[in-house]
């Protein structure tokens, strides 16, 4: 009912809703199409099962300024975990890659054209992905696959010091689910921003290499 409140109240009353997709989260995304035709995304991040949207609204304004294209933010209540954002189409590479094989090259060049660009970006104020959080990921692996404490004790022993030479670089701003599926080409866009992106709301800052 509060989320009906919501899109009506934002003026999307009057659209239909048809389930857009989910991921690994709680959070759960619908199409909103108004009877003309006008689309956009509504995004249900319920608060009371841990879900944030602020990160998101924070990290998508921090991208749009920096000329990216992340979704614009039409609508929001925080505190609910409501948003309507825009939406930037089905066009995800990892369809277009199978679809259309010759447009794999070119898809990933425009990809790390953005990378590049958010590179170069001045540096949101972010947690550090660092020595002790790479080691911490690492975690999942042995927790879920291979559950040998003596096995993880060893990789521990060789993949700690690697990791603390990376403390040493200089820190950008990564999405950390930087990936096919999350990746949307928009050609009537110019530059990198033909690249959308989703799913960037855990970003850190890390290492340039980790996206």
């Amino acid at each position: 009912t509060a989320a009906q409140d919501f899109i009506k109240t934002a003026g999307w009353g009057a659209a239909t809703q048809s389930l857009l997709a989910g991921d690994a989260s709680n959070r759960r995304y619908d199409r909103l199409t108004q009877p003309d035709g006008t689309a956009a995304v509504f995004m249900d991040a319920p608060a009371d099962k841990g879900e944030d949207v602020r990160p998101f609204v924070r990290i998508a304004q921090f991208l749009i300024l920096n000329g990216l294209s992340a979704p614009r933010i039409l609508a929001q209540d925080t505190e609910n975990g409501f948003l309507i954002i825009e939406d930037l189409g089905d066009a995800l590479f990892a369809r277009l890659m199978v679809d259309t094989p010759d447009m794999t090259a070119p898809l990933y060049t425009a990809a790390t054209d953005m990378l590049v660009a958010l590179h170069n970006a001045p540096p949101l104020d972010l947690p550090i992905c660092n020595s002790d959080w790479l080691v911490s990921m690492t975690d999942l692996a042995f927790g879920w696959y291979a559950n040998d404490e003596t096995a993880f004790a060893g990789f521990d022993a060789l993949f700690q010091p690697l990791a603390r030479r990376l403390d040493q670089a200089a820190r950008v701003v990564i999405l950390r689910d930087f990936h096919a599926e999350n990746l949307l080409w928009l050609p009537d866009r110019k530059g990198v921003a033909q690249v959308g992106v989703l799913d960037f709301q855990d970003a850190l800052l890390g290492h340039p290499a980790y996206d």
